[in-house]
Formats: structure tokens, C-alpha cells, sequence
């Protein structure tokens, strides 16, 4: 039976899961592709290191350049994360002509349009289907499953530690700062949480499904990002009344040719589909011309899910070697003179319903100072909720709008915290009404 060569390089939590699945599934493996997928090399900074798995200590070096020039290789899978070494390793092993996959992120996120530019250059593929999503499938789904859909909005939960720490918010109460305490003990959150619980994880995935979804390249300075890190119990109380969850969500929207994308906390219905996705599972809504809605729900990260996916890209690799062809399905879906660039609209012109709480003074023509305010800003109020009474001293005000355009309510709200009736910076969370053509 045929063999084909593959080299690691990161033996980490990933890579041991890699190691494990390809074990494990051995056999059906074998069933599917025909072939036998062999680990030749793997590169790791610890030879010695005890591991959940065991393997062959001739196999392993501490020289990643040695995996990639390794003739018995021809898929170089790069574990290692990180920016600088992984973009080295992949135009390296590209150079050479060997296939890649990766689950980084951060490097196709910021490097994308030189990886998949080589790699086309090169006749070589780039699987990266563990990049978005963990074990879901939406790389494929989008390059593959939907392309004959022009696709208009992706909505998505894609980050496990942020949904865990609002989830447990929502079902269980507790300051965020104290969930986020024991989302680390559980190991659900890193000792820095900053990419997570600040958006940037999601942003980084966000680029990457947009460049799929919509045939253009897109910056991350180009992305709306704001964390989770200001959200309350209070706001959370309030969200539950008012009969909405908040998430931070992924959104991304073609429409005219120009594209928004934007990570943000998120006031969604308890009606909508992604409003029941909770702990550290993630889940992709995707609306089609076409097809209409889809929804992706799974793990999104973790050792097996994400080896899964790294396999997967593995065997689909390895089924283009046997037939002796490559760059079936562009990396990104699109041919290269198929990718565009498409106008990115400002953050600013996002018409969207908002959530606001005011800490204001409660006595009488409060109210209407504020909505004077609104009003002269072309802001419209849905309604309105007043919590408890103390007169004289400040009470929680909330207000829901109409829809408003993210320049006016700004400016609103910049006027509003400077009167004497407000007695702390206005807290806003966009609203996200629709589980359909509008994600």
C-alpha cells in the first residue's frame, strides 16, 4: 500500500492530538484514502519531553528545517502558533513544494495574501480548516459545500472562552473578573486572556472567513474589535429582561460590494439560533442567496476537536497526491484573478438598534433632557426601563433604540455623559435583531 510522508512541526497539545487521531482512526483513515498517512519527522523544542502519546524518539528533532527538507515528507504540518517562526517554517516548507497545513490564525489572518500567493505560485495546497472553528467544518463549508452561493453575512460565536465566561454570566450570575477567575482554573481561559476576552482571537478568525466568504482581502485594522471585558451583571440582568442574551459575535455583511466586519458584544434574541450556543462551544451562522440560512455548532477548540480538522485537511491533501494533482480548490475558494478588492465600510455608518444604560439622577425631566439629546442626533427611542427609585440619588436608566446610525449615537452619547444628570460614562451594547438575511 502507498504511504505518504508527514512531517510536524509543534508537538504541543495540537500536535499530540494530531499524533492520537492518527492512531486511533488509523483504520478508516486507511478505508477512506486508500493510502497510508506516516508521521516521518516531528520538530520540538523538548526530545525528552513525557507526552500522552509515544512515538519513535528517532523521528523527533528539535530542527523544524529538518522536517521541512526531509525528502521522505510532503506535507509539513505547522503547529507551533505565533506569527514570525510559523510564516518562516510555511514559506519555507511552500518553497520546497511541499503541501502545508496549519491552524494558525494569527499568521493567515495577518500573512494570508503571501502564503496563499506562494502557494499558488508553487502548485502546492494550504489546508487550514482548524484555523476558524476548531472541529466545525466552515472552511470547507464555505470553499466548497456553498460555492455556488453568493453569501451576504456570516454572524458567528467563535471564541470558547469568551462564551463560557458570558454563559456562566448569564446562567449563573458573578462579575465577570470573577468568572473569568475560574474559567482559568478550569483551563477554559489562558493565564493572559487578552486575545480572547478583548476580541482579538475572533477578529484574527473573523479575516480569515470573510477573505473565504467574500473573495477579498481584508485588514485586522480593518475590523471593528471590542472585548467583553467591560460587561456587567447588571447589563446581563437587564439583557435576560428584556428577553435578549449578550455574545460577542463575529459579523461580517456584503452588501453593494462593500463588506463590514466588526467583533463586538452583542444583544441577540433568546429566539435566535445562536442565543442557546453556550460554554465553549462555537457556532457559525451563514446566509446564502441560494441556500438561505446554515448553521455550523461544534467544539471550536481543544486537542481532538482541532486535530480533527487538522486531519481532515491532512487526508484531503493526501487524496490530490494519489491522483496526482494539486490546487484542485483555490485556497480561498476564489481563482486568483476571482479575488477582489472590495470597499470596507466604516464602522461608523452601521445602523444597528442599541442597548443604553445611563447611572442617573432620578428626578423629574431626566428623561426628556436625554431624549432631547437623541432627538437632535435623528435617534429614535423603541423604550424605555427604570430601575427602583431613590430621589435624588442615581438609578439605572436603560433605553432601547430604533435603529441608529454608530456615528450619531457616539456623538449623543459624548453629549449626554457631560450633564449634570449623569453620574457615570453611558454603557451602549449593539443589538443584532435577525437570524436571517440580516446577520
Amino acid at each position: 500500500m502507498e504511504k505518504i510522508g508527514l512531517g510536524l512541526i509543534g508537538f504541543g497539545t495540537v500536535g499530540t492530538g494530531v499524533v492520537k487521531v492518527l492512531e486511533e482512526n488509523r483504520a478508516v483513515i486507511r478505508e477512506r484514502l486508500g493510502v497510508e498517512l506516516v508521521i516521518k519527522r516531528i520538530a520540538c523544542r523538548d526530545r525528552t519531553k513525557k507526552r500522552a502519546v509515544e512515538v519513535d524518539p528517532l523521528i523527533l528533532t528539535t530542527s523544524a528545517e529538518e522536517v521541512i527538507r526531509d525528502p521522505d515528507v510532503s506535507i509539513v504540518v505547522e503547529l507551533v502558533g505565533g506569527t514570525e517562526s510559523a510564516r518562516e517554517f510555511v514559506l519555507m516548507a511552500i518553497r520546497e513544494g511541499k503541501h502545508v497545513v496549519t491552524a494558525n490564525k494569527a499568521l493567515l489572518s495577518e500573512y494570508g495574501r503571501e502564503v496563499f500567493g506562494l502557494a499558488t505560485q508553487m502548485g502546492v495546497d494550504v489546508g487550514f480548516e482548524a484555523s476558524v472553528g476548531g472541529g466545525i467544518p466552515v472552511i470547507r463549508a464555505l470553499k466548497e459545500g456553498l460555492c455556488a452561493n453568493r453569501i451576504e453575512g456570516i454572524t458567528g460565536i467563535i471564541n470558547g472562552t469568551a462564551n463560557y465566561i458570558l454563559t456562566r454570566m448569564t446562567e449563573e450570575g458573578g462579575r465577570f473578573e470573577d468568572v473569568l477567575k475560574e474559567a482559568q482554573r478550569k483551563g477554559y481561559a489562558e493565564a493572559d486572556p487578552t486575545y480572547d476576552i478583548e476580541g482579538i482571537d475572533t477578529a484574527h478568525k473573523l479575516a480569515i472567513l470573510v477573505n473565504i466568504a467574500f473573495g477579498t482581502w481584508i485588514d485586522l485594522a480593518d475590523i471593528y474589535t471590542e472585548g467583553i471585558s467591560h460587561i456587567t451583571e447588571l447589563d446581563v440582568e437587564f439583557a435576560r429582561e428584556l428577553g435578549y442574551r449578550i455574545k460577542l459575535l463575529a459579523i461580517a455583511k456584503c452588501e453593494d460590494d462593500r463588506v463590514s466586519a466588526r467583533v463586538h458584544p452583542t444583544m441577540i434574541p433568546t429566539g435566535h439560533p445562536l442565543s442557546t450556543v453556550g460554554g465553549v462551544y462555537n457556532a457559525v451562522h451563514i446566509y446564502g442567496n441560494a441556500v438561505g440560512s446554515v448553521m455550523l455548532y461544534g467544539m471550536g477548540a481543544g486537542m481532538m476537536p482541532t486535530a480533527s480538522a487538522v486531519v481532515s485537511d491532512i487526508m484531503d491533501i493526501a487524496r490530490n497526491i494519489t491522483r496526482g494533482v494539486s490546487a484542485r480548490v483555490p485556497p480561498l475558494g476564489y481563482i486568483q484573478n476571482g479575488m477582489k478588492q472590495l470597499e470596507i465600510r466604516p464602522m461608523e455608518t452601521i445602523e444597528v438598534p442599541y442597548y443604553l444604560r445611563f447611572s442617573a439622577i432620578d428626578r423629574p425631566g431626566v428623561l426628556s433632557r436625554i431624549s432631547g439629546v437623541f432627538g437632535a442626533h435623528n435617534i429614535s427611542i423603541a423604550s424605555v426601563i427604570q430601575k427602583g427609585r431613590d430621589i435624588g440619588g442615581a438609578v439605572p436608566l436603560v433605553i432601547i433604540t430604533h435603529h441608529a446610525r454608530e456615528k450619531e449615537l457616539r456623538k449623543a452619547l459624548q453629549e449626554i455623559e457631560k450633564l449634570d444628570v449623569v453620574t457615570a460614562k453611558p454603557v451602549y451594547i449593539r443589538i443584532e435583531e435577525s437570524s436571517g438575511e440580516d446577520t
